[in-house]
């Protein structure tokens, strides 16, 4: 489990195709004594599993194999060598939870419709999948690119969010333009509170 609260912003430094399985080294500014192999992290939305760790030019970094359901329902497809990604680190039971409940499951994919930008903020009008808009409500919580954020307004087909200066810094959000595609994963309450609501129709 994730909180959305993103500890680092790592760069993908090399891609290697193993069959239908994709590896990616992530550099980061982690400790690399801290991640042992196994351990889950939250790459802009997707949970992947660091399978290698290591240190190179005092720069640590971790290798995750993207298989082919991720690539096919997530941004990492996507990704080339160069690409910053929003990085968090596993739940630890009694860690301060200041975002959201998030799973790094990815319910789909985002487009990113327009951006306006005034007084240091910056906000994002998004468009989602159809079959997912129900899940979002305005001031409820959504996850994009692994990010917490709060849902400003919601149309039929898009919403939009806010984001202060400070999540603009130590986020990919900053460089974020028109068309970009975001990893999509809705607040699980509202999930199961339709669930619940489909079941007693």
């Amino acid at each position: 489990m994730f909180t959305g609260l993103i500890s680092d912003v790592g760069e993908i430094v090399s891609i290697e195709e193993r069959g239908q399985l994709r590896r990616l080294r992530i550099a980061c500014s982690y400790d690399p004594a801290s991640i042992a192999v196994g351990a889950s992290i939250a790459c802009s939305g997707p949970c992947l599993t660091a399978v290698e760790i290591g240190q190179s030019n005092w720069r640590c970094w971790f290798d995750v194999d993207a298989a082919a359901e991720t690539l096919a329902r997530t941004t990492v497809a996507d990704w080339t060598v160069g690409t910053r990604i929003n990085l968090e680190r596993s739940l630890k039971i009694g860690d301060e939870l200041g975002g959201h409940l998030v799973s790094g499951h990815v319910d789909g994919i985002a487009e990113l419709v327009k951006v306006t930008s005034f007084d240091g903020m910056t906000k994002f009008d998004i468009r989602a999948p159809k079959a997912l808009m129900k899940f979002i409500a305005e001031k409820g919580s959504v996850s994009l690119d692994g990010t917490s954020l709060t849902v400003n307004s919601v149309s039929e087909d898009e919403f939009s969010v806010l984001l202060i200066p400070h999540t603009l810094a130590v986020t990919t959000w900053g460089t974020r333009q028109q068309g970009d595609k975001l990893n999509l994963e809705v607040d699980q309450m509202a999930r199961y509170a339709a669930r619940l609501v489909e079941a007693k129709d």
